[in-house]
């Protein structure tokens, strides 16, 4: 079956709605491997803007103090502003995020957390995000600013999904291909 890519805001669009048909693809992998692990869920998602949400639970993710560990946190800024961002990706760019900033608010234990990220500046090559991430009552618990770069050419094609199958073999362990053995 040939496969049909996608500009990436149909393919999530798609993808939230349950249209996504199995011979339908984009140029990024979604969800990434890390979503899954982390159990990050995209529930909206228009040009420039995204909205994810997951179960934080200290039991899990949790830091020495007891709480959700502040990283958990970040990634969770992070992806939801990289989504928002890769909505206007061109076919042949990526992306990649050159400056994240978190701000916690209170901390987390156990919580249904929602993270919303929009820009405050679209730039050809380089974008500004915001992202809020709210627990189920309403409350904040962090903000989180980033700055994103817009990768085009040849920088693009070594990120690319295609770019790291032809260079890095997935069934080969990493302290294998760290050390140039395998």
């Amino acid at each position: 079956m040939e496969k049909t890519v996608l500009p990436v805001l149909e393919y999530l669009r798609r993808q939230i709605d349950g249209s996504l048909r199995p011979n339908d693809t984009t140029q990024l992998e979604y969800p990434p491997p890390v979503w899954m692990r982390l159990g990050f869920r995209l529930v909206s998602v228009d040009a420039g803007s995204a909205t994810i949400e997951t179960m934080a639970d200290r039991d899990v993710i949790g830091s020495q103090l007891g709480t959700v560990h502040g990283g958990f946190l970040a990634e969770l800024a992070d992806a939801t502003m990289g989504t928002a961002h890769s909505t206007w990706l061109e076919p042949g760019q990526t992306l990649t995020t050159i400056d994240l900033s978190v701000k916690f608010l209170r901390p987390v234990w156990r919580e249904l957390l929602t993270a919303r990220a929009a820009v405050t500046h679209r730039g050809r090559t380089i974008s500004h995000y915001s992202c809020v991430i709210v627990r189920e009552d309403g409350k904040q618990v962090a903000t989180a600013t980033c700055t994103v770069m817009t990768l085009s050419g040849t920088t693009a094609a070594d990120r690319s999904r295609v770019g790291l199958g032809e260079r890095f073999d997935a069934s080969t362990p990493l302290s294998a291909a760290s050390s140039g053995g395998a």
